[in-house]
């Protein structure tokens, strides 16, 4: 007889754990509920970080055009790392070859038989490390320093902005000057953050006034009223607002550096380096290929890869701007979602006929 009402009992409280009311499992729905959300957040992660920029970006010729032309590029720094092409040397190969002359040298040979192709090979990896280098430092720095600027104001905002303001004053050119002379960077990360050194300033107080109307939305609003933390409204709220114009002109800074290099080795302020397109273009021009149409091809080769970088990231931040534009985003993935919903719905009509 106890052994039975203690079964009963046993039974009683299983009952009441497993069943509520209408004899749902609470238990077992609330960890498949768990389960549930879980995933349905990684799925929103992917969509929104991965797929959805992956459509926008794919959408647009400009952006697939651009990644062509970089990652032809990148392939060419590839080529040079491995050492899958050979290094340039002097009278490797005879003088003056013109374009497609001999195909063991295809881009020809300069006055002294250096593989031309070696050359604009060998020259790129450092030219992509400095243009990498210079768009982090300046778009970087413009971001935090205009951000925090922007959103906190005050004293903050006032001291920040009186410090691009001065770095602003500062003449770009004969800084860097002074501090390639003093320092002598050969590194080419520390070489495009030498020739960015104040790049950043212009366009730290451009993020600031975008900042100063983007903390009055409403969203931001609520977001302090909930008690978010000032880091995570910046970094949710604001930043995402301004990163068309942000990628933009991480394109700009990245082309300055293009510029700015190959003019600076060029006139021979930088530390040499004989793989490099402006050293080239100084070799060219004091070989006098700017005069000569048989060696022409020495000064417009290095021409047509300057050219052909500075092309594909203005096409690349065009796209990018695309991907990063909320309203376009939301129009793209939209109709793309549309589509498939209309489609899930014909095969269901199809199933039920």
């Amino acid at each position: 007889m106890k052994r039975t009402e203690r079964e009963e009992s046993s039974a009683a409280e299983s009952s009441a754990v497993v069943t509520d009311g209408a004899g749902v499992d609470w238990r077992g729905s609330a960890s498949s509920s768990v389960t549930v959300t879980r995933a349905e957040r990684l799925r929103e992660f992917y969509e929104e970080t991965v797929l959805k920029p992956m459509l926008v970006a794919w959408s647009d010729s400009r952006t697939r055009l651009g990644l062509l032309i970089i990652g032809f590029y990148v392939s060419l720094a590839l080529v040079a790392v491995l050492g899958l092409w050979r290094a340039p040397s002097t009278s490797q190969a005879p003088r003056y070859l013109t374009l497609f002359e001999n195909m063991q040298y295809p881009l020809g040979t300069t006055a002294s038989g250096t593989d031309l192709a070696a050359l604009i090979i060998h020259s790129t990896p450092d030219i992509l490390l400095m243009v990498t280098s210079g768009g982090l430092w300046a778009t970087g720095i413009a971001v935090l320093v205009g951000t925090v600027a922007g959103y906190k104001g005050g004293s903050v905002g006032r001291a920040l902005m009186s410090i691009s303001d001065f770095v602003m004053a500062i003449p770009g050119l004969p800084l860097v000057m002074i501090l390639a002379i003093t320092f002598n960077p050969k590194n080419p990360i520390l070489l495009g953050i030498v020739i960015n050194i104040n790049y950043w300033a212009g366009l730290g107080r451009s993020i600031h006034s975008q900042v100063l109307t983007i903390r009055e939305n409403n969203y931001v609003e609520a977001s302090r009223t909930m008690g978010v933390s000032t880091p995570r409204i910046i970094l949710k709220d604001v930043i995402p607002n301004i990163m068309p114009y942000v990628t933009v002109n991480f394109v700009f800074a990245a082309r300055y550096v293009v510029f700015a290099s190959i003019g600076l080795f060029f006139l021979g302020v930088l530390p040499y380096s004989d793989q490099n397109w402006g050293v080239t273009l100084n070799f060219a021009y004091n070989g006098g290929a700017l005069f000569s149409w048989s060696a022409a091809h020495w000064l417009l080769v290095p021409m047509a890869a300057i050219i052909g970088l500075s092309v594909g990231l203005i096409l690349l931040g065009q796209g990018m701007d695309r991907v990063f534009n909320p309203r376009v985003r939301t129009r793209l993935t939209g109709e793309s979602e549309s589509t498939a919903s209309a489609d899930e719905k014909d095969t269901g009509m199809t199933e039920v006929l």
